[in-house]
């Protein structure tokens, strides 16, 4: 028997959908061939829907009931499929099983593809590690590091293994861990992770944690977790299955001892067949799904609208999210009388000019945007890992980058100064200080700016009765203030992917259905956990949008507040639908019980049921919200 039932789950899951549009072009023109008798064949030409589409099924509902006896919509019909034909009523028979293989074939076109979101999560695990031993160096594979082994670090390398400098200093790129698109600067004494990138300075560190310890290695198995304890949405067919079954069985039966006429029992099954059911949700999904594409999104995840209906909490990451994910120079400042903040704004940008640094980067950009003025040429230019650059422009010698590289050159920056910075440091900005020729002259603010529709979307969320939190990686400050100026109450600052996921769970288990919206590699975990995954697939990482359930294409946040109300909508439609779908099947079975309705005008009467459910979907293709128009 268990390999009866191996041979036709392999049957089954033959070919794929071109197969299965395929077989219903052909079951179609053979109905229409049957119904108006166009062909004179041997046999009646319905044959051919029964055995492409019913068989399918009659095979599926047989294996679901002698494996796990698992009752689903699948039983009903096929026990209407065989009743029909018994009793020469082959058309009736053909129809039925072509509107459930149709129903079928929308509910897999709403399957997203497999996600290789963690195998890109592996391959950002760095696969060499250059290990000192006796003053040697040596390249051995990454895994066979271990705790206390002392490692070497250059420049564009990504780290090997969590661990701690020991000499050197450098910037690290962490976004990957905390989503921050500046980099951090290190010195001796400061901790580094696995699968960050060490951008200037070559530096050497000790290894604390290795293997499956290491912060990428608990970052796929986070992953691999969350995505682990997602629910998934049950069709409501097959949840209400074995009640329509027994109701159907019993009605049949008694109609049949009652009257003694086995066609209207074979009728009763016919019209009960819940084809309209069936197409009720996949059809309502479809159209809300094209509707969802023409605003910018990509939906992965079949069943992610109607999760997305539920949720009334959406978590945000900020950077790239919220904001633009890109410094800008805010604020130029000259304290030096000999210097105007134009020439300061020249000279700093003009030493930052060979930069790679993201923030040097910002300075030209914000200064090529600001002003037709051209840079300086630059006569020489270093870049001082941990501290900022320093070139000779016109003659002079220009510092920029942070207050260790001031006094590094004995540079003194008055206490007021100090304090004037401090308030630009406090809502979350980052201050470039410039020396020219050792002489303090002025400052540069640059800030992540938030996206012009942040604050309107926010809003309109509140107004459907979703409510907003931030979730960032940033620090305190810098979180309190983007939270300030959009209105978000709820604000969770320093969260490691670890922190976002803990954040979630806590929602989910007070009884919050969470959608989670960012763009980063380490927003993937927390895209995975939430009941709602919405990623940024423009400037999102592509492990972020395999990680999610929906994509933004073109991350114009504005869409976030139409695409809940649709979800809200689509499952307004599918209550409808499926209202109008069992009251037509009780009418229909009274009829059936009285004789008006035999197998074949049964059948077509509740075709029709599944025509008018199919437009009523339909008229969610241009579902607008009134109150964003």
């Amino acid at each position: 028997m268990n390999t009866l039932v191996k041979r036709l789950e392999e049957f089954l899951e033959l070919g794929g959908i071109k197969k299965d549009i395929t077989l219903l072009i052909i079951s179609a023109i053979a109905l229409v061939i049957s119904i108006f008798d166009l062909i004179n064949l041997p046999f009646d030409a319905a044959w051919v829907a029964i055995i492409l589409c019913g068989i399918p099924i009659i095979l599926e509902a047989f294996i679901g009931l002698i494996t796990a006896f698992d009752i689903k919509a699948d039983v009903l019909v096929s026990l209407a499929l065989i009743a029909s034909v018994l009793i020469g009523e082959d058309f009736a028979a053909g129809e039925v099983a072509f509107i459930m293989q149709l129903g079928a074939l929308l509910e897999d076109l709403t399957v997203a593809k497999a996600r290789a979101g963690i195998e890109k999560l592996v391959k950002l695990t760095p696969q060499t590690a250059r290990i000192l031993r006796n003053g040697i160096e040596e390249v051995i594979p990454a895994e066979n590091v271990k705790e206390d082994d002392i490692l070497r670090v250059l420049p564009g390398e990504t780290i090997p293994v969590d661990g701690t400098i020991i000499s050197g200093q450098t910037s690290i790129n962490e976004s990957v861990m905390t989503g921050e698109s500046f980099p951090v600067d290190k010195t001796t004494g400061d901790n580094v992770s696995s699968g960050t990138v060490n951008q200037f300075g070559a530096f050497e560190m000790k290894a604390v944690k290795v293997g499956e310890d290491s912060s990428i290695q608990r970052m796929i198995k986070l992953v691999q977790s969350a995505d682990a304890g997602k629910a998934k949405i049950v069709g409501i067919a097959d949840r209400w299955a074995t009640w329509i079954v027994v109701i159907a069985l019993t009605a049949a039966a008694l109609t049949w001892l009652v009257t003694g006429e086995i066609i209207r029992g074979v009728t009763i099954l016919v019209v009960f067949c819940p084809c309209a059911l069936v197409l009720a949700t996949p059809t309502a999904i479809m159209a809300a799904i094209g509707n969802a594409t023409k605003h910018g999104f990509l939906v992965r995840e079949g069943d992610a609208l109607e999760r997305l209906a539920m949720v009334n909490k959406i978590t945000f990451d900020k950077t790239g999210t919220l904001t633009y994910g890109m410094p800008k120079v805010l604020y130029v400042k000259s304290f030096y009388e000999k210097y105007s903040d134009k020439e300061i704004y020249a000279y700093t940008a003009s030493a930052e000019r060979f930069s790679e640094h993201p923030l040097g980067k910002a300075v030209i950009k914000s200064y090529k945007q600001s002003t037709d003025s051209p840079v300086f040429e630059s006569e020489q230019f270093d870049m001082l890992p941990g501290r900022g650059v320093k070139s000779l422009i016109n003659g002079k010698t220009v510092l920029a980058g942070n207050l260790k590289m001031l006094e590094d050159n004995n540079i003194v920056v008055g206490e007021n100064i100090i304090n004037s910075a401090s308030e630009f440091l406090s809502n979350g900005c980052t201050v470039i200080y410039t020396a020219i020729d050792n002489v303090f002259s002025g400052f540069l603010v640059l800030s992540d700016t938030i996206r012009e529709e942040s604050a309107d979307m926010i809003s309109k969320l509140k107004e459907i009765y979703v409510e907003p939190v931030l979730l960032t990686g940033d620090n305190e400050k810098s979180a309190a203030s983007i939270a300030n100026q959009l209105k978000i109450e709820k604000v969770h600052a320093g969260c490691l992917p670890e922190g976002k996921l803990e954040w979630i769970d806590y929602y989910q288990k007070n009884k919050n259905f969470v959608c989670m919206i960012g763009d980063g590699i380490n927003d993937a975990p927390a895209l995975k956990k939430a009941d709602v995954g919405i990623a940024m697939g423009g400037i999102g990482s592509d492990i972020a949008v395999d990680a999610a359930d929906i994509a933004l294409v073109n991350d114009e946040v504005k869409e976030l507040p139409h695409l809940i109300s649709l979800a809200k909508r689509m499952m307004i439609t599918i209550k409808l639908n499926l209202t109008f779908s069992m009251t037509l099947n009780f009418i229909a079975i009274v009829l059936a019980m009285t004789g008006i309705l035999n197998p074949v005008i049964g059948a077509l009467v509740h075709n029709a049921g599944s025509v008018i459910v199919i437009i009523n979907s339909a008229l969610l293709l241009k579902w607008k919200n009134k109150k964003y128009i």
